[in-house]
């Protein structure tokens, strides 16, 4: 019997017209509308994301900076640079690859 009184008191809360109209509503924000609760809790996430995407790429772009300033000022670490990158070397040197294998 208090399943029947509890079912009346739903019934008799959603007669009133305010609590039908809010719940309605609250209904149409949180899945049907087009900017909705759940697309903009996505969207926020996505927004995070991009934000620290931004933070590492401008380290990375600093370090570049650095890198190149560097290589344009220091004789040493162009040769470094050209020896490890692109395997160059003098007319008189040989040149040995090492490379590690993976198990």
């Amino acid at each position: 019997m208090d399943y029947r009184r509890f079912i009346k008191k739903i019934f008799m809360i959603l007669k009133n017209k305010y609590i039908l109209t809010t719940l309605i509503f609250l209904l149409i924000l949180i899945f049907f509308s087009q900017n909705n609760l759940i697309n903009r809790y996505k969207d926020i996430k996505y927004l995070e994301r991009l934000r620290t995407d931004k933070e590492f790429y401008i380290k990375a772009i600093h370090n570049a900076e650095k890198k190149i300033y560097e290589l344009k000022t220091n004789k040493e670490s162009l040769e470094k640079f050209a020896r490890e990158e692109y395997l160059m070397k003098k007319p008189d040197e040989d040149i040995f690859v090492v490379v590690k294998e993976e198990d």
